[in-house]
């Protein structure tokens, strides 16, 4: 009996041990190999692919993605990502890139304010050269940037803003034309500058000063 039972013991460990090694040769075909990165424009692959370095060799069906997320967050242009699987060793990155909209300049600080009002370190790359630049801080910007979108002011004709310490803005065009707004209710100033921008009879004058109240001085 105790030998019949030996017998029967060594045959079912014998047939365990194959199936685990039989299942880690079938899952071994499923590490990842290769990492392929799309959708970027700004973010550069080797940067990605050096971030996920480690899910080389890691099994497919094991990916960690709030570990992935960790390791992209350190980048700081990447939103958010897509990841898709390909069978047997690759995966696909689809990568979501931030949009700066804007240069806050505050004091010596220099960022990227972007469209989702996020703010990501400065770095130099042709893409962002003429981007206004912004001498204010988030929060101000923040609100200002608000009151633009609201009455579709086009942020791509500014080349500077000023916030002063009296709480209002000067606006400095592309065309070298200074918009100098009242500090409360300048919506109806930023919505006249629009109507008159491009008329003919307005070309001459580099100053609009609307801190008067319902009054525009040209000079």
């Amino acid at each position: 009996m105790n030998k019949r039972f030996i017998i029967a013991l060594s045959l079912l460990l014998l047939l365990s041990t194959y199936n685990i090694q039989n299942n880690f040769t079938i899952n071994s075909k499923f590490s990842v190999e290769k990492i392929i990165i799309e959708n970027n424009s700004i973010v550069e692959k080797k940067d990605v692919k050096e971030k996920l370095s480690f899910l080389l060799k890691t099994n497919l069906f094991f990916l960690r993605t709030n570990k992935i997320k960790s390791k992209l967050s350190e980048i700081d242009l990447i939103e958010s990502f897509e990841i898709k699987k390909i069978y047997p060793n690759q995966i696909i990155l689809k990568i979501f890139e931030k949009k700066p909209v804007a240069i806050l300049q505050n004091k010596k600080d220099k960022k990227y304010y972007t469209d989702n009002d996020d703010i990501i370190n400065f770095f130099e790359h042709d893409e962002f050269e003429n981007l206004p630049l912004v001498f204010a801080n988030k929060e101000n910007f923040k609100f200002f940037l608000k009151d633009l979108k609201t009455i579709n002011f086009p942020l791509n004709e500014l080349k500077k803003l000023f916030f002063f310490e009296s709480k209002r803005w000067d606006l400095l065009t592309k065309k070298n034309k200074t918009i100098k707004l009242p500090i409360d209710e300048y919506h109806n100033s930023l919505k006249n500058f629009l109507d008159i921008r491009n008329k003919a009879s307005f070309e001459k004058y580099k100053i609009f000063d609307y801190r008067i109240q319902d009054q525009l001085i040209l000079k």
